[in-house]
């Protein structure tokens, strides 16, 4: 039953994609031998650690090459790749990376950002605090979206929209046009709703879903809550980049929660497939980042409490460097050091195509 509903039994939602992606890991983590914490931590103390992560990123290599094969044996029907997924999956890494593994079928993917197709500040929709919600599918020019990637995909030449984030405008940007054979890639949280490509060919899209499936277990009762690990990388990746205190990160995610509830999860068995972006090994090397960044928050806050949850959780796990963690990793997306950081795809036949 739902909590607004207590006395109804809602019929079942299928989730098949979903439960055999946390199947599949689940699987994997056993042959492993690393389904609990306490295997990790036995496995660190074993010096095993840089074994476990050449295993974990291979799986996440593995499952991006698999991807690209999928996609590019569809290549002559699939014109658009959409990504989509909720907050801190590592979607712009595992964007950039799959950007690398069709580069080697020969195919050019090209980088639309949908955060360019924002209506005008004063149009987006307002939620009911009379907040703008730009988490709103209504606050993106959707049938604008269409008409570019129709008219790309046809080889003209397109004049592309520049949201200008100060000034809340839409302006004019490039003018782009794309080679025969290059494929869109479209990354955004909208990636999986039906209605954000109104009237668009839907064999010619291919849709990917990302988030981190973590399957770890405390003990036989608790397991490691994928959110929690979503919170962490974002909690570090803030600090690093925006400056953001831990405080600041977790009062805002009860808002990025409600915004994946209602514009990301009903959709993700839309998807034609999933990719699991956690690593076995994360809660480990986040650790040393996340704690003194949770010992900060005031207390007597809100966000106190929260953060205490959240070192409780660490506590469970030994620290390790990050000296081992691949420059390619997804995790560096919120460590640092990554080396997809300024990623340019090119053209194979020598011309630029696009920056990320």
């Amino acid at each position: 039953p739902e909590r607004r509903d207590p006395t109804h039994l809602p019929p079942p939602r299928g989730a098949s994609k979903l439960l055999e992606t946390f199947t599949q890991y689940g699987d994997w983590l056993r042959r492993l031998g690393i389904s609990y914490v306490g295997t990790l931590n036995d496995a660190i103390q074993a010096g095993r650690l840089r074994q476990i992560i050449l295993v974990a990123e291979a799986l996440h290599q593995q499952q991006l090459a698999t991807i690209a094969q999928t996609i590019a044996e569809r290549r002559r029907e699939i014109r658009v790749v959409l990504i989509a997924g909720p907050s801190s999956a590592g979607k712009t890494t595992f964007a950039r990376r799959l950007a690398v593994q069709l580069l080697t079928h020969g195919i050019a993917p090209f980088a639309l950002e949908v955060d360019n197709y924002f209506v005008d500040r004063e149009q987006t929709p307002r939620d009911e605090n009379g907040q703008y919600d730009f988490e709103h599918i209504d606050a993106v020019q959707r049938y604008r979206l269409v008409h570019d990637l129709k008219r790309l995909i046809a080889g003209e030449r397109v004049r592309l929209p520049r949201y200008n984030f100060v000034t809340g405008r839409s302006e004019p940007g490039p003018e782009v046009q794309l080679k025969p054979g290059q494929m869109i890639i479209l990354e955004g949280i909208h990636g999986l709703n039906p209605d954000l490509l109104p009237g668009f060919p839907q064999e010619q899209a291919f849709r990917i879903y990302v988030s981190a499936f973590t399957q770890l277990n405390l003990d036989r009762h608790n397991r490691v809550s994928t959110t929690d690990t979503r919170l962490l990388r974002r909690i570090v990746r803030d600090a690093r980049e925006r400056g953001y205190q831990a405080r600041h990160t977790i009062a805002h995610w009860d808002m990025v929660r409600r915004g994946e509830r209602r514009w990301i999860f009903p959709f993700q068995e839309q998807a034609d497939v999933m990719f699991n972006s956690a690593l076995v090994y994360e809660l480990a090397v986040l650790k040393p980042f996340a704690e003194p960044l949770l010992l900060q928050v005031p207390p007597h806050t809100r966000e106190r409490i929260e953060a205490k949850r959240l070192l409780s959780l660490l506590e469970w796990f030994l620290p390790v460097e990050a000296d081992g963690v691949p420059d390619n990793s997804i995790l560096r997306e919120f460590i640092g050091g990554s080396i997809l950081k300024d990623f340019t795809v090119w053209d194979p036949r020598g011309d630029h195509v696009d920056k990320q």
